[in-house]
């Protein structure tokens, strides 16, 4: 590998493309693809999926983990229904997380008292604790993941991101 092939992403510009050497192979994506926000936000967020995968692995952590463990910790037990309701989770997924974070002690199961067909689950203090962990490695992928943005070109793309958001949840 040469030092130009560790060098950062070459551009996705057409132009960019043409005058670069054929044997630099750059990411060359047809103007039609990069004047489109839709493609450029499926290409960031394949990034940041890749990235939040990755770092979260190496402590054994999945991203339904942290959605569960910040759900909990913000508004307090709730039923898994609910759960996969407020975290945007299939019941599947989020039964699956759930048996994962009550294994290591994270969340408790617990009968709802009001209707003892459902449980209701808590966070534990290891499970907060974990969360801390978690947030502390979610602060490292965002910059990362956001290095050639400005503290404020940051807040402004989280800003724009979710107004979009909030406009088609709300549709």
């Amino acid at each position: 590998m040469t030092p130009a092939d560790s060098a950062a992403p070459a551009t996705l510009t057409p132009s960019s493309a043409r005058s670069a050497a054929p044997s630099a192979r750059p990411t060359v994506a047809p103007a039609r693809l990069t004047e489109k926000p839709t493609w450029l936000i499926s290409q960031v967020s394949t990034q940041a999926h890749r990235l939040l995968a990755e770092k979260l692995a190496v402590v054994g952590a999945r991203g339904y983990h942290y959605r569960l463990l910040a759900a909990l910790e913000e508004f307090g037990p709730a039923s898994q229904a609910s759960l996969g309701r407020r975290t945007s989770m299939d019941r599947s997924d989020v039964v699956a997380a759930i048996n994962e974070l009550a294994s290591h002690g994270q969340v408790q199961r617990a009968p709802d008292p009001a209707d003892h067909r459902r449980n209701v689950i808590t966070i534990t203090p290891v499970g907060t604790a974990h969360l801390q962990r978690l947030d502390g490695l979610l602060t490292d992928i965002q910059d990362e993941l956001l290095a050639p943005l400005s503290p404020g070109e940051r807040d402004q793309l989280t800003r724009l991101l979710s107004r979009v958001l909030q406009y088609h949840s709300t549709a």
